[in-house]
């Protein structure tokens, strides 16, 4: 009995893609959406930006899938995808003189420095979460808001946020327990991580529909 195509695991989908079924490419933005979408946010971009930066981690993703060798989950794959895309806006932007240099530095100081992308990421998550939820979370630093939002926040395991993020194992598991204590009394005594972030079907079947038709046109 042939498999439906929601059912297939996410290799078989890249190898039906790799063999020119473009169509189930689909698939594969669907089920790795509300992910990116919440690195994005984690990262401190505004929720505009995040869309587009989704869109083009998807289209690298289709252009280079003859790279994916498999030895990592997709979702890791994409994820290290999403974060170089991220990381790279961030290189642009500290051309005009964004505050964000020093970005990956363990010294970081918390995101959102800009008045203008405070506000914007404040609108979004306004739509979500109580004002509470987001200053707690937009008080945290880099290093420790990421590793949150892989491991909580995408159900990332501590191997594969180590590998994502190129840091030990021990590294992570620190660095979450140090969120978790920052985070403890204003996030976990009101919500689950599954409440921060989400990644609306609307916005959803926007993404699929720009990387659809960007796809057409290669």
């Amino acid at each position: 009995m042939m498999k439906q195509p929601d059912s297939l695991t996410e290799l078989e989908l890249v190898n039906k893609v790799r063999d020119g079924e473009r169509e189930l490419f689909e698939i594969l933005i669907r089920r790795n959406n509300p992910y990116l979408y919440k690195i994005g946010m984690s990262y401190g971009y505004s929720h505009e930006d995040v869309e587009d930066l989704m869109q083009e981690t998807f289209i690298a993703a289709y252009l280079n899938l003859e790279k994916f060798e498999s030895r990592s989950s997709f979702k890791t794959w994409m994820t290290r995808i999403m974060l170089n895309q991220c990381y790279q806006k961030a290189q642009k932007l500290s051309f005009k003189n964004e505050k964000s240099d020093d970005i990956l530095n363990e010294k970081t100081t918390p995101m959102f420095e800009s008045p203008q992308s405070t506000d914007t990421y404040r609108s979004v998550l306004n739509n979500e979460l109580s004002n509470v939820i987001g200053n707690a979370l937009i008080s945290i630093p880099f290093e420790y808001r990421m590793v949150f939002s892989l491991r909580e926040l995408n159900g990332m395991s501590t191997s594969e946020t180590a590998e994502v993020l190129d840091i030990s194992e021990t590294n992570v598991k620190a660095r979450l327990n140090r969120a978790k204590q920052m985070l403890r009394e204003k996030v976990e005594k009101m919500y689950t991580a599954e409440d921060i972030f989400e990644f609306n079907l609307i916005y959803c079947n926007r993404v699929v529909e720009g990387v659809m038709k960007e796809l057409g046109k290669l």
